[in-house]
């Protein structure tokens, strides 16, 4: 089988020379074994970076053939650079991994999800066995990412990134999703077809810095849920509904003191009131606004990325 691997970088350095030795040692032995064919690729897409990163691409391109690299016209976000690979190469490729650069995902992997696809399965999804090595807040804050996307009914695999493998009608299958807000861990779910899962040993960062910190993390986990779930919107709902019903009741319970002359002027449940029902209103519009929001950005049908440079088999950096 002809294997693709796609690796967004932005930024990546440091640990770029390195990433790209174990991966050919990898890709030595998969192919002197017969796993693969010769003609397979490893894909490094630089997604904007200000430090040498292209550069490096560019090195290793006209060092190794087995090395490919594409450019993308500016930083688009991880997501949409990792889009941007897949999309290049599925026509190429009887199966594309995609990975981080980072080498936090265990390479040896590999191994098992191409077993996995000559099983028959389209999508292998390489999972977390453990996060052992994670500290308390990150393992807190990670899983509790996930239980919150199950709870907003995003379908995602627990404990997966975005290490995966697909084959060629999966790819054919994932472009046919055309949103411009991108959450390809909830997108892949929904393309459908044959899939597992692999586990494997998440390693440290070899160098660098990781580009996904709590805010970024947080802000992702937002972009999720409301790309892929209306679920938040039918809470602001029930919401509603609740805040009326309670309104209801401090109605009948005011009517009954006015009529047993209990009357008191209450400043603080007023004051109180007011501030629970303008925080309420303007968190529901916000979330609602988010909503507005996305769909003025996919009626315009922007391009979600744009090729800047793509160094093929033969091809020579261009300048």
């Amino acid at each position: 089988m002809k294997l693709f691997l796609v690796i967004p970088c932005y930024n990546e350095e440091e640990v770029l020379p390195e990433t790209a030795r174990r991966l050919k040692e990898k890709f030595a032995s998969l192919m002197a074994d017969g796993h693969i064919a010769e003609d397979s690729r490893i894909v490094f897409v630089d997604d904007g970076s200000r430090d040498r990163t292209w550069e490096l691409i560019e090195e290793l391109h006209r060092s190794d053939p087995l090395y490919r690299g594409i450019r993308l016209s500016r930083n688009r976000g991880h997501q949409n650079a990792l889009l941007a690979g897949l999309m290049t190469v599925r026509e190429e490729c009887d199966a594309a991994i995609s990975m981080d650069a980072d080498l936090q995902d265990d390479i040896n992997a590999i191994d098992a999800m191409l077993e996995k696809y000559a099983q028959g399965y389209d999508v292998v999804y390489g999972v977390r066995s453990s996060r052992k090595k994670d500290s308390f807040f990150k393992r807190t804050t990670a899983q509790g990412f996930y239980r919150v996307m199950k709870a907003m009914g995003v379908e995602t695999v627990y404990n997966h990134a975005d290490y995966r493998l697909m084959s060629r009608r999966a790819l054919a299958g994932l472009a046919e999703f055309r949103e411009v807000n991108l959450f390809l861990r909830g997108i892949v779910p929904l393309v459908g077809f044959r899939s597992t899962t692999v586990a494997y040993e998440r390693g440290e960062r070899f160098a660098g810095t990781s580009k996904y910190p709590l805010k970024k993390m947080l802000s992702f986990a937002f972009e999720g849920i409301t790309s892929l779930s209306v679920k938040p919107i039918r809470l602001i709902a029930s919401l509603g509904v609740l805040i009326f019903a309670v309104s209801v009741g401090m109605l009948i319970y005011s009517l009954i003191r006015h009529l047993l002359g209990h009357t008191v002027s209450g400043w603080t449940s007023l004051a109180v009131s007011i501030w629970a029902l303008g925080g309420i209103q303007l968190l529901a519009i916000g979330t609602i606004g988010e909503y507005i929001g996305k769909i003025y950005l996919e009626t315009k049908h922007r391009p979600v990325y744009l090729v800047s440079d793509y160094l093929t088999d033969g091809d020579r950096p261009t300048k």
